[in-house]
């Protein structure tokens, strides 16, 4: 749990960025080994790309590293519940573990109808394991705070 709780603030690091250049405050974090090989944070507005997502970032970062586009033993570690679109790439990437922050009740691939009826693997490797409300309240707030600022 203390890797969880460490993995999850540098995943937050990334969040904060996010929030200082005024993205969507979403951060992620690849993790081997007890090493970060892969970081990101949200993008899209300054790259102009919808898919410019943090776990892309990261994974694309942590794919690059180990010159392989599969990552079964590797962790990532994402403040927010991926997207659909995040969640295709994780399965695709066969990762070996999930681990979030806050639920994502609008565009998460576990929380929102029709999904949260599913078993939460459903969208993602059916080796991958997934573990979510790691600093919950913190990557929470920090959304919370980011759409309160654009209101």
């Amino acid at each position: 749990m203390q890797d969880d709780i460490y993995f999850m603030q540098q995943a937050l690091k990334e969040a904060r960025r996010a929030f200082d250049e005024e993205e969507v405050p979403v951060g992620a974090v690849v993790v081997m080994n007890r090493t970060i090989i892969g970081r990101g944070y949200n993008q899209v507005e300054k790259l102009n790309d919808p898919t410019a997502h943090a776990e892309m970032i990261a994974l694309t970062a942590a794919f690059n590293y180990l010159g392989s586009k599969y990552l079964p033993e590797a962790t990532i570690y994402v403040t927010v519940e991926p997207c659909l679109m995040c969640a295709g790439a994780l399965y695709w990437c066969k990762i070996g573990r999930i681990v979030f922050g806050a639920s994502d009740e609008k565009n998460g691939s576990i929380s929102r109808a029709p999904y949260n009826t599913l078993p939460p693997q459903a969208p993602f490797h059916p080796k991958t394991t997934l573990t979510g409300g790691v600093l919950q309240e913190e990557c929470a707030g920090l959304m919370k705070l980011f759409f309160k600022n654009r209101r």
